[in-house]
């Protein structure tokens, strides 16, 4: 309309151009006609001629049509030009009225859009609440069923996930460097399996809980932290990482490694792992308790080729190396290391120092997939001894002052380190008062096993020779032994096969129903580790269908009820 208004404004000029134009004709006209009048007068006074006279008559005839005809077509043009002004001013209007109704609509269509957020985010919030419940009723039907907790942990690509083989090609080796598993979901771990002129299909995977190649330690070890409540309250509790070669076990549960060996940094706090956070969590947790109700025993033991060895044992010298340890089954059933180090420790650092210690003589040798790979399985053992008062049953320590009531009549403090690394406990004088203050003290252990397992691996991938193969046996038969022992709680034979391997031995009774289990899957996302990944995914799907009956709380003694 405005182009229109435009046209017509440069059509009005240009007949006022006209117009102008004209007036001009119609000026030079009568200048030349007032000439003409001169020029007559002159020559009427010279000559009276008629052809003067006739030629005045019919100019002036001729300007009196020129101009009739250019008045009349001023009147046509003005009564146009107010027609169409007027038309374009109802089209304006009808427009400026066309914007106010969709400014209406717009804002009909905004407060609209404004309540489907607020009901949007009402039913977001409504799902969480719910999802937060069906989980909580998921870990409480775990719990009743005893099933192995599985949490699966997915590593970003590496630079050395890049490395070109000598006899792969450059579309294969692009190919490898692609990401093929996903984390679809918190709870479900997406798979793209694709081979050469087959299509390409998806496989999911349910867990407990799922994580990204982003998220941090933190969010690792919040889904672990509720399970170090459970310790002590009477539970043995198991954390085992499991995967291949390279797949970020070991950064899960210890964190990064120093250079040059297999020790841990702790400087960084927010990259520590499991281990190092757990054993936090425990010393916080126990200094909310009582002084002198607890105290905690760590040990660390390493599997290799199928021998225990104990790597906090100590030389004459006191020197820390690596001594061969076997395990036995006990009178009840249980599994046990004898003659197994076990240092007292009262905080955090001191057990990290220990830790540290003993990885020091763990077995790493360089392969094709990973430049540190661990070659044993490593086991840290943190043993919690609960003093129990005889008169408090049901919990350690029901208030302060039966604190206060045993310091005063018993004279035993923590365990004392000796040379031999055995645990004392140091009294005062007997006196009857004492002796029976004493029968009324009873202990109860409980065990946090925090397993770091050796890489299964391809021998082609890996490329070991020589020692590294034998390892490599080794090691890829004890989780074979380990999967069978899992099978055969699924499917609940009357014989379970612990003594195949030294590992499943030593973790009978965690894995056999005597505490909470969580396995923590770890997988590379790339398509070159797809058979190890698919082989991981496939194991913590086993474990998860594993149902070992509730597990066992340790009952704190309870005194009978004649006195």
């Amino acid at each position: 309309k405005e182009e229109r208004i435009v046209v017509l404004e440069t059509e009005n000029a240009a007949l006022h151009l006209k117009l102008a134009e004209y007036q001009v004709l119609a000026g030079r006209s009568t200048n030349e006609v007032l000439q003409l009048y001169a020029a007559h007068g002159q020559q009427q006074k010279l000559q009276r001629s008629s052809v003067v006279i006739q030629l005045h008559r019919t100019i002036k005839k001729r300007l009196k049509q020129d101009l009739k005809s250019l008045h009349s077509f001023a009147l046509e043009l003005s009564k146009d030009f107010r027609r169409q002004s007027k038309a374009c001013l109802y089209q304006v209007l009808a427009a400026v009225q066309g914007v106010q109704l969709q400014n209406e609509a717009m804002q009909m269509f905004q407060i609209k859009a404004f309540d489907l957020e607020q009901s949007l985010q009402e039913v977001t919030e409504r799902y969480e609440r719910e999802k937060q419940k069906r989980k909580a009723l998921h870990n409480c039907l775990v719990e009743l069923r005893g099933n192995i907790r599985v949490h699966c942990r997915i590593r970003p690509l590496l630079p050395f996930d890049d490395a070109v083989g000598h006899s792969i090609s450059q579309d294969r080796q692009r190919n490898f460097s692609e990401k093929v598993a996903y984390a679809a979901d918190d709870e479900t771990v997406l798979v793209k399996c694709s081979r050469p002129g087959h299509a390409s299909i998806n496989k999911t995977f349910q867990f407990e809980r799922v994580y990204n190649d982003s998220e941090s330690q933190d969010a690792v070890f919040a889904d672990v932290a509720p399970l170090l409540t459970s310790l002590l309250d009477g539970y043995n509790v198991c954390i085992m990482a499991y995967g291949q070669t390279g797949s970020g076990k070991t950064y899960t549960m210890l964190g990064p490694q120093l250079e040059g060996n297999c020790a841990f940094s702790i400087e960084d706090e927010s990259e520590l792992g499991i281990i190092p956070r757990a054993t936090q969590e425990v010393f916080r947790l126990i200094s909310e308790k009582p002084p002198g109700s607890y105290w905690v025993e760590v040990s660390v033991v390493e599997v290799y080729n199928n021998e225990i060895f104990d790597l906090l044992a100590k030389d004459s010298y006191g020197k820390v190396f690596g001594v061969k340890r076997d395990v036995v089954t006990n009178r009840e059933g249980k599994s046990d290391v004898p003659l197994l180090t076990q240092m007292t420790v009262q905080n955090a650092s001191e057990f990290l120092h220990l830790v540290n210690k003993g990885l020091q003589l763990r077995v790493k040798h360089p392969t094709l997939v990973h430049a540190h790979s661990s070659r044993s399985h490593l086991v840290v053992t943190l043993t919690i001894t609960t003093v129990v008062f005889g008169d408090n049953f049901g919990t350690p320590w029901e208030d302060e002052q039966s604190s206060q009531r045993l310091n005063k009549e018993v004279f035993c403090t923590f365990p004392q380190k000796t040379r031999d690394n055995k645990s004392t406990c140091s009294s005062g004088t007997s006196s009857p008062v004492q002796l029976e203050a004493t029968e009324k003290i009873k202990q109860v252990k409980t065990r946090l096993q925090l397993v770091d397992l050796a890489g299964s691996e391809c021998v082609g991938m890996s490329g070991a020779t020589g020692a590294a193969l034998r390892e490599t046996s080794f090691i890829n038969r004890s989780l074979s032994a380990l999967a069978d022992v899992l099978g055969a709680i699924a499917e609940q034979r009357s014989h379970v096969p612990y003594r195949n391997s030294k590992l499943t031995h030593l973790l009978q009774d965690s894995v056999g129903g005597d505490a909470k289990l969580l396995v923590m899957l770890c997988i590379s996302p790339g398509q070159k580790y797809l058979t190890e990944s698919m082989q991981s995914l496939g194991f913590g799907t086993r474990a998860r269908q594993v149902q070992r009956g509730q597990v066992k709380k340790k009952n704190f003694p309870v005194p009978s009820k004649a006195k």
